[in-house]
């Protein structure tokens, strides 16, 4: 019985000693290449494919329009085919520092690139990554330095009536010690979530290095789902997997700022923290920039430090609390009468929202009011905010 049990299984082995070996034997063509000059290489093995092409934001720019006006797009790109199927594409110049994105378009169909593991979500949709070292880069990485921790974490909003979810961050050393820290609340724009600041944004990287290099305070980030709708990012909710999208209600409309109160109550309870406005911080970009903004002016007792990034001003939806949004100029001087430690703008020169700011620098300018500004190269961007983070978050709790 034994030996024919044992004749009945050698081919079975045999089949799976094959299978494995051209498992392990399969050549995946390796992609991206950083090449030692920092140009970039691109393959793609698709003998079928009738045309393969690239889309990424290291890529010449194209021109959109949008219902928010004109935008800077990523380029595209055409791989080669050689003869036995392989597509190759090799950046003309050499990569600056940066973390990238990108996709591949096989014969029109939009694809994350399959030799590549590394791939991030981004409101609806999945781009794969890779990163040119050096420079300020180097604060995105994960560095041989303390790190924090990172904690998702519900709290219940009566004002929302929602359990929700945020992103916490705590510095290095924060479960073992006493010592109460100052906090940062840190907003996302629209479509996104309580994941975009940790995942697209690498804030954890960029306060793990700022804080191990002595460049910023130890302090604590909150990062909340500033879609007062939702109780937390698509597919990790009562509702399932939901298809993510940036048609949600209650977006710019007052609800979140009425509720985030909540956010603060809930902090301030479960956290060592410092609970005064000369250690509260509150900064986002896009729509977490017109919240920041509406929520500082609305509280004007409340954060010292206060950080605008490429912020959608003056872009409130219809219906709601409009009461939040009213009176905005005596509010903005209601406000710099408190005299906040830190009012500071970012945006891209071609960000559809540059005049939008413009106006804003205006009027403050118009009264004299001290404030930080920075205007970088390109528009709505996570590259520009990830920039904005790293210069913004060592000027606090100073």
């Amino acid at each position: 019985m034994k030996r024919q049990l044992l004749t009945l299984c050698l081919p079975l082995v045999a089949v799976l000693g094959f299978a494995q070996q051209n498992l392990f034997n399969q050549q995946v063509p390796k992609s991206p290449d950083i090449n030692a000059d920092k140009t970039v290489t691109f393959r793609l093995m698709a003998p079928q494919a009738q045309k393969v092409q690239l889309t990424g934001d290291f890529l010449p720019t194209r021109k959109m329009k949008s219902s928010y006006g004109e935008f800077d797009a990523p380029g595209v790109a055409d791989l080669t085919k050689d003869d036995k199927g392989m597509w190759t594409f090799t950046t003309k110049e050499s990569l600056k520092p940066e973390l990238y994105t990108y996709n591949m378009l096989i014969d029109g169909v939009r694809v994350t690139d399959p030799s590549n593991v590394y791939s991030i979500r981004d409101i609806a949709s999945t781009t794969s990554i890779f990163m040119i070292d050096g420079g300020r880069a180097d604060l995105y990485k994960v560095n041989k330095v303390p790190h924090g921790t990172v904690s998702k974490v519900w709290y219940h909003s009566p004002t929302a009536g929602l359990t929700r979810r945020c992103t916490v961050y705590t510095p290095a050393g924060y479960e073992n010690g006493k010592q109460k820290y100052p906090v940062l609340y840190l907003l996302h724009g629209i479509g996104g979530d309580e994941q975009a600041w940790s995942e697209l944004g690498r804030a954890t990287q960029i306060l793990d290095n700022l804080i191990a290099q002595g460049k910023a305070q130890p302090m604590i980030v909150v990062m909340t789902n500033g879609n007062i709708s939702q109780e937390a990012c698509p597919g990790e909710t009562s509702e399932g997997f939901t298809v993510p999208t940036m048609a949600l209600p209650k977006t710019m409309d007052g609800y979140f700022e009425q509720a985030f109160p909540d956010v603060i109550k809930f902090v301030e309870s479960t956290y060592r923290v410092q609970k005064d406005k000369a250690h509260r911080a509150i900064a986002g970009l896009s729509m977490g920039g017109f919240h920041s903004f509406f929520i500082s002016l609305n509280n004007p007792d409340t954060f010292g430090y206060i950080g605008l990034f490429s912020a959608a001003i003056d872009q409130s939806q219809k219906g709601g609390i409009q009461t939040i949004y009213e009176n905005r100029n005596r509010k903005i001087d209601r406000l710099f009468a408190k005299g906040p430690k830190l009012f500071w703008i970012g945006i891209g020169a071609s960000d559809f929202l540059y005049k939008n700011n413009k106006d804003l620098r205006s009027y403050l300018d118009s009264k004299n009011y001290k404030y930080t500004y920075m205007e970088t190269d390109g528009g709505h961007i996570w590259r520009n905010w990830r920039i904005y983070l790293t210069e913004f978050v060592p000027l606090l709790f100073k």
